[in-house]
């Protein structure tokens, strides 16, 4: 992997897809209590960095697989991850409240921690860590108290 990463881009079609279904079988459906606009253009900010970050690496932040057998691990860790992000969209599709906040907004970024760590990328490492307490404060916030 130099500048295009592959595996990246197949991870990003994995757990944007329920989203785009989801999007559009209830677009008028999705509203949002919390409307803090800080948070929020933080929080985009670090979504479409993430995105970006995972399918293009940046010359001289990335220094690539660190240990023997990472792209295994790599591969392994991302797609149970995804898999259980994928699990808990099919088990919350009809639901709302916490339990769907949290699962749906925690998994993300920890695939995104976890690519950077694991290829040594300085700038994912960054923006998936602004992503993701944002990401899940905002969640929070916009779930009601139910479980």
């Amino acid at each position: 992997m130099d500048w295009y990463n592959y595996y990246g881009l197949a991870i990003m079609a994995v757990i944007m897809i329920p989203n785009i279904v989801y999007a559009a079988k209830h677009k008028n459906e999705i509203q949002e209590n919390y409307q803090n606009k800080a948070v929020g253009v933080l929080e985009q900010t670090g979504r479409y960095a993430c995105f970006a970050l995972m399918v293009f690496n940046i010359p001289h932040t990335y220094f690539g697989f660190w240990f023997n057998h990472a792209l295994a691990v790599y591969l392994g860790v991302n797609g149970g991850l995804c898999l259980a992000y994928l699990v808990f969209w099919i088990v919350c599709w009809n639901r709302s409240g916490k339990l769907k906040a949290l699962s749906l907004s925690i998994l993300p970024p920890c695939i995104f921690v976890f690519s950077g760590v694991v290829l040594g990328y300085i700038p994912l490492i960054a923006f998936s860590v602004l992503f993701g307490v944002t990401h899940i404060y905002i969640s929070c916030k916009n779930s009601d108290n139910t479980l």
